[in-house]
């Protein structure tokens, strides 16, 4: 499967709620996965990171700038960090499997959505920079959002998409590809913003400094200091170790003790090798020569088969269930995908769509649901454990076994769907892909069985009341 990072960069890090908002947005959609939100208040700026597919995460950065621009009002936005808009800056990177141009290809998609739905002004910046003046993100930037309107009046600064003026509260917004970067920041045990930007300057590749490092000097009111902000945009070549040792040297220069440094978002464990080997003066030392490198190289299957042929209770039969269940809606998805990638299929494109985008989403909760199996056996084993003499553990063991019942109750409840989606399928579907139809069937039929009986034996030992025979009552409505 080829995979893509997106790293959207908005110009809000105080308001809890529209931050929450963005946050929700991305992770509505199931192809992606939400790895990490860093927000800083002085920059006033928060950093989303996601992976997933291609249309998946083209659909997630999308949704994130939507609410962006309906919640963030640029006129009234303050904060440390250059920026021209509301979703300041959306780049692509190119991870397993995928290329650079294909990670292109979803910056032109993004922008031309973006500009004609959303009405914002878009810039391509990066790998994916139509002008030469436009491949450093700095360039788009100078002026910052207060410059905006007036910078785009010349000609030169037309963007790439959209309007030729400012959207009235969100600005602008610039889209592009890249490698991996480092965001990496030194902070110094001073208030001297002064010489933060001295050392910014000696430090930055485009005012002599140290090559692929873009540096800046920012006053932290919060943390009450000063901080030479960086970004690393070929690790490979300028690592981590270097940049705090370029860092280091001109604050001393300058009287400046250095304090602490930080990685903002995330970072790839090669980078930090290279950290461990330089300081450590370590030889030869390679990555596979990390535990967790080797671990997790296939780990997910085979850690889960070999917990599933424990004698551990956990994971047992429910989880078993809501993994048919996953793996039913996920071939749905497959051959509604390859319907609508032949046009001699189109008549039927906004049933595979609708079937596909149902599929997706059962997909999502599915893969919830074979976590919260095991989680909700562990609760009534728990609640089994409490002293007999206390008062509260009827009550504490009735609840646990309605949610170790609710749980198992929603896997039948979307298997039975899958079957319906299925069958539906099954009608118009590419005859080269019916036998995966079938197979999804066979899964969700297994997912329903199986799921039914997890709910039967948590009825057996539950108390009689409303509770009961409401599960049993959609169960047997089910089956």
């Amino acid at each position: 499967m080829k995979l893509y990072e997106c790293v959207p960069n908005f110009s809000e890090g105080r308001n809890e709620e529209t931050i929450n908002a963005i946050r929700e947005a991305i992770e509505s959609v199931p192809d992606v996965k939400l790895l990490d939100v860093e927000r800083d208040p002085d920059h006033n700026r928060s950093v989303f990171t996601f992976v997933g597919t291609a249309e998946g995460v083209l659909d997630a950065a999308f949704r994130a700038i939507k609410v962006a621009v309906e919640r963030i009002d640029m006129n009234k936005h303050q904060g440390a960090h250059p920026r021209i808009g509301a979703a300041d800056v959306v780049p692509f990177v190119p991870l397993f499997g995928s290329t650079m141009e294909e990670a292109v290809q979803l910056a032109h998609k993004l922008a031309r959505r973006v500009a004609e739905e959303l009405n914002l002004p878009v810039y391509l910046y990066g790998e994916a920079a139509q002008k030469p003046d436009r491949y450093d993100l700095a360039n788009i930037r100078k002026g910052q959002y207060e410059g905006l309107a007036e910078k785009m009046k010349d000609p030169n600064w037309k963007p790439d998409y959209g309007p030729d003026t400012p959207h009235p509260t969100a600005g602008a917004t610039v889209i592009g590809a890249r490698k991996i970067l480092v965001a990496y920041n030194v902070n110094l045990n001073s208030r001297d913003l002064k010489a933060a930007k001295r050392i910014a300057r000696r430090v930055r590749a485009k005012t002599g400094g140290l090559a692929f490092v873009k540096a800046l000097g920012f006053d932290l009111p919060t943390k009450d200091m000063v901080q030479v902000s960086m970004n690393l945009v070929d690790y490979e070549r300028t690592p981590i170790h270097a940049a705090y040792e370029y860092v280091k040297l001109w604050a001393e220069r300058y009287s400046q003790p250095v304090y602490e440094s930080e990685i903002v978002g995330l970072v790839p464990l090669k980078a930090l090798v290279e950290v461990a080997k330089f300081y450590l003066k370590l030889n030869d030392f390679k990555e596979d020569q990390i535990i967790e490198s080797r671990i997790y190289e296939g780990w997910t299957l085979d850690l889960y088969l070999s917990d599933l042929a424990s004698s551990e209770a956990v994971p047992g039969g429910g989880a078993v269930s809501a993994l048919s269940l996953a793996q039913a809606a996920a071939l749905l998805s497959m051959v509604a995908g390859i319907g609508l990638k032949r046009k001699k299929y189109k008549e039927n494109w906004e049933k595979f769509r609708e079937i596909r985008d149902r599929a997706k989403a059962i997909l999502k909760r599915a893969k919830d649901l074979i976590y919260e199996d095991t989680e909700a056996f562990e609760e009534v084993m728990k609640a089994y454990k409490l002293p007999k003499d206390d008062p509260g553990r009827k009550e504490a063991i009735q609840k646990a076994l309605i949610r170790a019942a609710e749980v198992p109750l929603e896997v039948v409840r979307l298997a039975a769907e899958v079957k319906g989606l299925a069958d539906e399928l099954e009608a118009i579907a590419p005859k080269s892909a019916i036998s995966d139809v079938y197979v999804s069937r066979y899964q969700a039929e297994a997912a329903l069985k199986g799921a039914a009986e997890n709910v039967k034996i948590n009825l057996q030992s539950m108390e009689e009341g409303e509770e009961k025979r409401r599960i049993e009552e959609e169960l047997k409505a089910l089956l």
